[in-house]
């Protein structure tokens, strides 16, 4: 698998990571004997990065992927905080930090997080140097190595940019949500801040595998935050209402290359994008895992497929989701 360099980490990473919000909760139930099944098909397929965070089954992600990593030397295991706490401005100290930290290192087993990310937090907290200042002591004091900020908006990432410390940003990027392209790319790439680019399927709606019958669980944010009920609605399916979606989904399967699976050429899609350092789409199962892993030995888009994917974001995703986030 291609590597590339995760930002102002230094580290080298496999371009298609695992996304492990799938192995905590809120996409139904995955036993713990899937998640490491599915854990090693990704690593075995090429996988380097892993991206968790201390909210997912309020810690089970965290705790599983620092069980698997112990067994696989040479992963980079990236987490979040702050969305166990109310979000407030006032909860981003430090702390709570030191608290939130303890207990991520002890979920993941480790004496240093490699990498720590502000998990989308209320949007004053990008322009604090207190938050800041409580980070750099932080990696002074070796708790963790690097950190980095998962953001909702363009603006939030370009604001994280700004800061020197600041080693990568998460955001929303996918064929669903391409205003990142604009100006977060470019500016991340001028201050080598990596991008680590997620929801990548739009809540798997890009993997063609959908249609109006389709049920999910009634633990599964597609089934009880299509309306942003429980947290910011871009988080599912992108924003986009889910048959307009399906519309859009129906006009890319012609641009699929041939012999590749839809869900791996929406992930192509990104890697093609200058200024990506990782997509991190989740997995449920191995074969999710190792197709998705697969996505990287695709040959790279052409032009005219390229502003294909922007003809169809430009006619039916663009009104609902380009203004907002």
């Amino acid at each position: 698998m291609e590597h590339r360099t995760l930002g102002r980490t230094g580290r080298q990473v496999g371009v298609v990571g695992l996304g492990a919000w799938q192995l905590g909760a809120d996409w139904g139930e995955v036993s713990e004997d899937e998640a490491f099944a599915t854990l090693d098909a990704a690593v075995d397929a090429g996988v380097t990065f892993v991206d968790t965070a201390d909210v997912y089954g309020d810690g089970r992600s965290e705790q599983i992927v620092g069980r698997f990593a112990r067994t696989r030397p040479g992963i980079t295991v990236a987490t979040k905080m702050g969305r166990r706490a109310a979000q407030v401005p006032a909860s981003y100290v430090m702390d709570n930090f030191r608290a939130w930290n303890e207990r991520s290192r002890r979920n993941l087993d480790v004496d240093t997080l490699d990498l720590v990310q502000l998990h989308c937090p209320p949007t004053p907290v990008y322009s604090s140097d207190a938050v800041f200042d409580a980070l750099d002591t932080l990696v002074a004091e070796k708790k963790i190595a690097a950190y980095g900020v998962s953001v909702e908006t363009c603006e939030e990432a370009l604001t994280a940019i700004a800061r020197p410390g600041v080693a990568t940003v998460q955001i929303i990027l996918n064929a669903f949500r391409l205003k990142p392209l604009e100006r977060v790319l470019p500016a991340a790439r001028a201050a080598g801040v990596g991008v680590i680019a997620r929801v990548p399927l739009a809540s798997g709606l890009l993997s063609g595998r959908y249609d109006e019958h389709t049920v999910f669980a009634p633990d599964d944010h597609r089934t009880y935050n299509r309306r942003g009920e429980s947290f910011d609605v871009g988080e599912t399916f992108s924003g986009v209402d889910f048959g307009t979606g399906l519309e859009a989904v129906r006009k890319l399967a012609g641009l699929v290359p041939e012999g590749a699976a839809m869900a791996q050429f929406a992930l192509r899609w990104i890697l093609d994008q200058p200024g990506v350092s990782v997509v991190i789409p989740g997995a449920r199962n191995p074969g999710q895992a190792r197709s998705n892993a697969a996505a990287a030995g695709l040959a790279p888009l052409p032009p005219e497929t390229l502003e294909a994917v922007r003809s169809v974001y430009d006619e039916l995703i663009r009104p609902q989701v380009h203004g907002r986030w």
